[in-house]
């Protein structure tokens, strides 16, 4: 029995410019960051000659063409495995939350895979095995934040050029600053669950066919992104929250999906009770707020937010990425 460890992530700035609709063009820059939630991946030697996949749902099938689950199914084919496999998962958080569930499912099962075959894999192949899943074979409109984060752990500057290979850069962050960043960066769950799919896909078609206001937002994030990495290495937490502040403004212009009138109002209630700056997880819509909060004015923000039915998360940094954690 292999199980298989993988961190979801929040991305801190740059969002987007992971999208192979402006890399290609403009290039990528963003940073993220691996969190200790996770999702956990088993895959078993079957006794039965078929194939069971348990997730929310479990199928029990004797092909894997019959397997439902894409990511499932598309795996099992890149690696050449077949029936007599047992694979089982289970989250921390829920899918649909913007903390990149979905990559970070396929990060751990593709390591599962290939450690069941006996395979020596490193991160960036991992990452980038993930990625020929999800958006080449699948067709998902995603970027390569997720994948990288989720495969490589800690917090990562992604730098991503017009063919898409991808640097990746450990920021050397102070521990002090560390602990202050996990102490002042609040997330809360709004509740609603929403894919990220239909977000994306209109964010590449505007960049795409050149929609002035999409590909300016995102030349702004990029920006964004890069100052954010450095207020971060720096130490400047409050200026990494103002900087936040902008990036959701810039973001919301994009198109009306990302942020809805109770986004915009527990955003304005967050910002009068401390929050310096903040915004919605992955694409939009829902999912998680993330917010920068001076450590005094944390339990006024916690409180006002827990009153309007808002959930807080509390959260580490993961340094470990997707990790072997049990072989049996």
């Amino acid at each position: 029995m292999i199980v298989t460890r993988t961190p979801l992530r929040i991305p801190l700035g740059g969002g987007g410019t992971d999208l192979p609709s402006f890399y290609e063009t403009y290039g990528g820059d963003l940073v993220t960051a691996a969190i200790d939630k996770y999702v956990w991946i088993t895959v078993n030697r079957r006794f039965e000659s078929d194939i069971r996949v348990s997730y929310s749902k479990t199928e029990i099938v004797d092909d894997i063409d019959d397997i439902e689950h894409p990511i499932v199914r598309e795996s099992l084919r890149l690696l050449g495995l077949g029936p007599g496999l047992e694979i089982v998962s289970v989250a921390d958080i829920p899918a649909n939350t913007g903390l990149g569930s979905s990559s970070s499912f396929t990060v751990g099962l593709l390591h599962a895979l290939h450690t069941y075959k006996r395979e020596a894999v490193g991160s960036q192949q991992l990452a980038e095995e993930a990625f020929k899943v999800e958006h080449d074979i699948l067709g998902e409109p995603i970027g390569k934040q997720d994948q990288y984060a989720a495969s490589y752990g800690g917090i990562i500057r992604m730098e991503i050029d017009a063919e898409g290979g991808v640097a990746v850069d450990r920021l050397n962050i102070q521990e002090h600053v560390i602990q202050e960043l996990e102490n002042t960066v609040c997330l809360f769950y709004t509740g609603i669950q929403r894919s990220a799919s239909t977000v994306l896909a209109h964010q590449e078609k505007a960049i795409e066919v050149g929609e002035e206001i999409v590909t300016q937002c995102m030349q702004n994030i990029k920006s964004i992104g890069r100052q954010i990495a450095m207020s971060i290495a720096d130490g400047d937490l409050y200026r990494f929250g103002e900087l936040l502040d902008e990036h959701w403004h810039e973001k919301k212009k994009m198109s009306s999906s990302i942020s809805s009138p109770d986004i915009d109002r527990w955003y304005t209630v967050a910002k009068d009770h401390g929050a310096v700056g903040g915004k919605v997880m992955g694409a939009g819509g829902g999912g998680f707020f993330m917010l920068y909060v001076e450590s005094q004015n944390k339990n006024q923000l916690r409180k006002s937010l827990t009153d309007l039915g808002l959930r807080p998360i509390r959260f580490a940094i993961d340094y470990g990425g997707s990790r072997i954690v049990g072989n049996f």
